[in-house]
């Protein structure tokens, strides 16, 4: 290899990391469908005539800092075993920077940057004071005992702890990571920092500073926002058909939800397969046959069913509740959902969404869909501020009114777009275009900086 290819590689963000071709590829994709997204919704803003300035339009589809770290976690048998992590902080103009970590083996900067962009949408969207940010290791959490897990959380938390602070950058739990693992994060940097901080991160245990309902609220969330969709569509929820794709801690909170308000969840699945049944899931018990397997695969109350096959089912509501890029060009044309709710971030490609808006599908994109989670991150980060803790019945009756907010800002904001051009339906970029408006108009106020 010359030189010149060596340094070219070098420089390469993904040279130094153990991601696969296919990771790094789905990680461009995801870069570049946030991409997309925005521009589309920049294109309509200057339609309806409020047009973004060009530097200003630059200044907000960059992120504004990106830290990659390479960092060493001793094993168990005493051999050490390098790592790669990332945080990404996409815009801070509306507040301190919010973001979950995500721990898998696919983890890329291309995908972390993309997540980092959704979440200023979704915080803007839902008009609560953050920036965006998302972080990462790439790691396959299950391959690691209880005390390799600590010493990677424990060293990746002490490698971005120059970015984290109450008031700069809040983590948060995202795919693979959980309340055990914000505790080690929070408790590393408040030993560094002399004294507890319990503010620095969300997603932790009760005992140690977490808010009441946290675990519950994303999935819970996407029930309440897909129970306002059914509204809209004229469907009795207790006659709603629903099917779920990822059964981790946002999708099977959607299927308790989705029970307890009274629809029928007919499938769910994990990454190893599913589970499907006409008549309707026994949620609770599928939930402990989850616990005891660590996968639905096996419940004996319905039939085996693949994600491919859960997907295209006949239902009212489609959860995608795994990872991005689910439903793309491919399977779009055979979706049956009559409404899509984004349970987790960019499982649509834009080219899916093309089709499922001609086809007359519902879409509740995922920064309002899932919105739940990061309301209730930020009603942690108050009580932790204040240090004066609301009751679980207070926290989800807060995140219900800003989720039917922000839901029917959304509708109307879609509507008003239309004569401008947007397709009827188009609530994807209607949401987008609201946030974005916010964050421009926060930047504008704010001033360009000297």
């Amino acid at each position: 290899m010359t030189g010149d290819r060596m340094e070219a590689r070098i420089h390469s963000p993904s040279y130094f990391s153990s991601a696969s071709p296919e990771a790094i590829q789905k990680g461009l994709q995801a870069w570049e469908a946030a991409l997309a997204q925005f521009d589309k919704a920049a294109h309509i803003l200057e339609a309806s005539g409020h047009p973004l300035k060009r530097g200003l339009i630059q200044f907000l589809r960059r992120p504004k800092r990106e830290l990659i770290v390479h960092f060493p976690v001793q094993m168990d048998d005493g051999s050490i075993r390098m790592f790669t992590g990332y945080r990404v902080h996409h815009n801070a103009v509306r507040g301190p920077t919010k973001g979950g970590i995500r721990y898998h083996p696919d983890v890329t900067l291309e995908e972390v940057r993309a997540l980092a962009m959704w979440m200023t949408w979704k915080c803007a969207l839902m008009n609560i004071p953050y920036g965006g940010a998302k972080g990462g290791v790439a790691v396959d959490p299950a391959q690691l005992s209880p005390r390799e897990l600590e010493r990677l959380t424990r060293r990746y938390a002490t490698e971005i702890s120059l970015l984290m602070h109450p008031g700069g950058d809040i983590p948060a739990p995202d795919v693979g990571t959980n309340p055990q693992i914000m505790a080690w994060i929070m408790d590393t940097y408040s030993m560094h920092t002399g004294f507890t901080q319990p503010a620095v991160v969300t997603g932790k245990p009760v005992e140690v500073g977490g808010t009441m309902g946290r675990v519950e609220a994303t999935g819970r969330g996407v029930m309440m926002v897909a129970a306002e969709a059914l509204k809209v569509n004229r469907i009795p929820i207790e006659q709603a058909t629903i099917a779920i794709q990822g059964f981790g801690n946002v999708g099977s909170h959607a299927a308790l939800t989705a029970c307890l308000m009274g629809a029928k969840v007919v499938a769910v699945s994990d990454f190893r397969g599913g589970v499907y049944n006409p008549k309707g899931l026994d949620i609770p018990r599928l939930m402990e046959h989850d616990r005891r397997n660590r996968t639905v695969v096996g419940f004996p109350e319905g039939e085996p069913i693949s994600n491919a096959e859960l997907l295209t089912l006949k239902v009212d509501v489609l959860i995608p509740a795994a990872l991005e890029n689910q439903i793309t060009l491919e399977n779009a044309p055979y979706i049956q959902a009559r409404i899509l709710a984004e349970g987790a971030n960019g499982p649509t490609a834009p080219e899916a969404d093309e089709i499922l808006i001609e086809k007359g599908v519902f879409i509740i994109p995922d920064i309002l869909c899932n919105a739940g989670g990061v309301i209730t991150s930020y009603f942690e980060w108050v009580q932790d501020l204040q240090s004066f803790f609301w009751a679980e019945e207070e926290i989800n009756s807060r995140m219900e009114r800003i989720l039917k907010r922000a839901f029917y800002e959304v509708l109307a904001k879609e509507e008003g777009l239309r004569p401008y051009g947007l397709r009827r339906g188009d609530y994807r970029t209607a949401a987008q275009a609201l946030a974005i408006g916010r964050v421009a108009q926060a930047t504008l106020i704010r001033g360009i900086y000297p």
